[in-house]
C-alpha cells in the first residue's frame, strides 16, 4: 500500500517525480508497442499481375480463347457472359415461385370474370359462392402451372406449345360458343373457368403458335356470327 501511494497520481506529481530524478516525461499511451523490422525484399513468391497479362497475349496471338473455367451451371455465351441468372428454367424465383405468382394472378382473374357475369346479367352477387370457387381454383391452378413450367415439360418444349395451342383454341371457341348460344346460369357457371383456362394458354404459349390461336378464335367468331359479349 506505501509503493503505490508513491506512484504519481496525476500530472503535476509526474512531472515533480521526473524534475526531482532529471527523467523526461513519458505520455501515457495505450498503443502496442510493436518491433521494427526491415520489410521482405525477396521479391514476389506467386506470379505477378504482369506474368498473367504475358500468359493471356501468349494464348491471343496464338488465336486461343481464354480458357472458360464456369462450374457454377449458368448459361454464357463464347465470352463468358451469363446468359440467364436465377434457379432455373430460365426463371428467377423458380418453377415453384413462378406457380405460384401465377396462380394467384390467374385466380383474381377467374374472382373479376365470376363477379362480371353476375354484373352482366343483372344479378345480385352471391359472395360466398365466389370465394369458394376462388379458394378452390386457387390450388389447382398452381398444380396445373407447376406441372407445365416443370424441368420434365421444359424437355419436350414442342408439344408443351401444342398442347397450349389446342387448349387456347379450344377454350377460346367454346367461351365464345357459351357466351352467345347458352343461357345466363350456364354462362355464369362455365365462362370465368374457360376465359382463365383461354388467357392462361395464350400466356404460356410463345408468339407463333399464340397468333395462330387467336385468329382461330376470330375466325370461329366471324365463321358462326357470333358478336363479342
Amino acid at each position: 500500500m506505501a509503493e503505490e501511494s508513491e506512484q504519481p497520481r496525476n500530472r503535476r506529481e509526474r512531472r515533480a517525480a521526473a524534475k526531482s530524478s532529471n527523467k523526461p516525461v513519458e505520455a501515457p499511451t495505450s498503443a502496442p508497442k510493436i518491433k521494427l523490422a526491415q520489410p521482405d525484399r525477396s521479391g514476389p513468391k506467386g506470379k505477378t499481375l504482369l506474368d498473367l497479362v504475358e500468359e493471356r497475349k501468349h494464348l491471343l496471338e496464338q488465336g486461343q480463347p481464354f480458357a472458360k473455367q464456369h462450374d457454377d451451371g449458368l448459361a454464357r455465351d463464347e465470352t463468358g457472359n451469363i446468359l440467364e441468372a436465377g434457379l432455373g428454367d430460365g426463371e428467377p424465383i423458380g418453377p415453384i415461385g413462378d406457380a405460384v405468382f401465377w396462380a394467384v394472378c390467374l385466380t383474381m382473374f377467374h374472382f373479376t370474370l365470376d363477379v362480371l357475369t353476375f354484373q352482366q346479367y343483372r344479378q345480385e352477387i352471391e359472395w360466398l359462392p365466389i370465394w369458394k370457387r376462388t379458394f378452390l381454383v386457387l390450388p389447382i391452378l398452381w398444380l396445373m402451372i407447376y406441372v407445365m413450367r416443370s424441368k420434365t415439360a421444359r424437355k419436350i418444349e414442342v408439344a408443351r406449345q401444342l398442347f397450349f395451342l389446342v387448349v387456347g383454341v379450344g377454350a377460346g371457341c367454346y367461351t365464345i360458343h357459351v357466351g352467345n348460344v347458352y343461357d345466363y346460369y350456364a354462362v355464369m357457371k362455365q365462362a370465368p373457368p374457360l376465359g382463365t383456362l383461354w388467357v392462361w394458354s395464350v400466356i404460356e404459349m410463345q408468339l407463333p403458335y399464340a397468333l395462330v390461336a387467336v385468329l382461330s378464335n376470330l375466325g370461329y367468331m366471324f365463321y358462326k356470327g357470333y358478336a363479342v359479349f
